[in-house]
């Protein structure tokens, strides 16, 4: 049976398409929770298994708490648990060496993790450019009166939460200078917290996205809210039970599942344990996630089946986001 089309008007004429050749969205599976258990740097992970232990140590029982949470109202929750290892700013040791003593350390606090990601992948996965996916997706407004001579976000690298204060000029222009007046806060309650966000810089080396910008791609990514070409993006990848780890970090997949058992990786919202010195980048991650326009199609998959199941899911994307910081290195 032929499917429906339609006509539009091109260059050389009317083109006709399809309806069937239209991106189709691809669902995702989807927990109640993604709860992060941890996003460590290297040096973290240089400072030996004493660090580790005591992370976890104060992970566990914000842990519980998180699952407590889950289950009120009597539903039993399907949570899943990650933890996010940074191998884009540094790289130390090999898989083969510091993932049997991560799983270790959390088996001794009485944690699993279900999966286990690479920071990279939030960069490029699988030949997919997905953080510059996600950069394409900002949907800055530029503030009232604005008169241009700032570069939009896309060019500059840099995101607000509000109206910057304005440009005072150089030394030799100071006479034709505007005068100085704060930056404010978008929906400020009386007092603005004003943030610029840094989302990366380009160097002889091509372009480096920032660690705020690559932990705003992570929740999308446990939202399921990430999609190329309505294809879902950071598929977990089964990792045999017992099998030997590689040696190198580009030979281990960007999400890999390591609980065959374990609820899905995405989920309806997310919730991450993490130390204090986090708290910054979160706060820019917020204010990038609410200026992202996330793929409709995934969107709506996620409202109708959050329906469903009698969840009430928050409208901001960022609002889906929870955090616990605990004091600590």
């Amino acid at each position: 049976m032929a499917g429906a089309g339609s006509a539009e008007a091109g260059a050389g004429g009317a083109v006709f398409r399809e309806t069937a050749a239209e991106p189709r969205t691809q669902s995702v599976p989807l927990a109640h929770v993604s709860l992060e258990l941890g996003h460590l740097y290297m040096e973290d992970f240089e400072a030996g298994p004493e660090r580790l232990r005591e992370h976890f140590a104060r992970v566990r029982p914000w842990a519980d708490a998180v699952r407590a949470s889950a289950a009120v109202g009597g539903r039993r929750p399907r949570i899943s648990t990650c933890f996010l290892i940074d191998d884009y700013f540094t790289r130390f040791s090999s898989p083969a060496e510091l993932i049997p003593i991560l799983l270790a350390e959390a088996a001794g606090a009485g944690l699993t993790i279900d999966y286990l990601a690479r920071e990279s992948g939030c960069a490029v996965a699988d030949g997919i450019a997905v953080a510059e996916g996600v950069a394409r997706r900002l949907v800055e407004s530029p503030p009232a009166g604005s008169d241009g001579s700032r570069p939009p976000a896309g060019e500059s690298g840099w995101l607000a939460n509000g109206e910057r204060g304005p440009d005072t000029g150089t030394p030799e222009a100071m006479a034709q200078a505007p005068a100085w007046a704060p930056p404010t806060e978008t929906a400020a309650r009386r007092h603005s917290v004003f943030v610029d966000v840094e989302m990366w810089d380009d160097g002889d080396d091509g372009r480096t996205w920032s660690c705020p910008f690559l932990a705003a791609v992570w929740q999308l990514a446990r939202l399921g809210l990430l999609r190329h070409h309505g294809e879902s993006v950071l598929p977990p990848r089964a990792w045999s039970e017992g099998g030997a780890f590689p040696r190198r970090w580009d030979d281990l997949p960007p999400l890999v599942r390591l609980n065959a058992s374990a609820a899905p990786f995405s989920a309806y919202r997310t919730a991450s344990v993490l130390p204090s010195r986090f708290l910054s980048v979160e706060h820019a991650v917020r204010v990038i996630l609410d200026q992202v326009d996330a793929d409709r199609g995934a969107l709506r998959q996620v409202a109708e089946r959050s329906a469903r199941e009698g969840l009430a899911v928050p409208d901001e994307i960022a609002d889906r986001a929870s955090y616990v910081f605990y004091a600590g290195p």
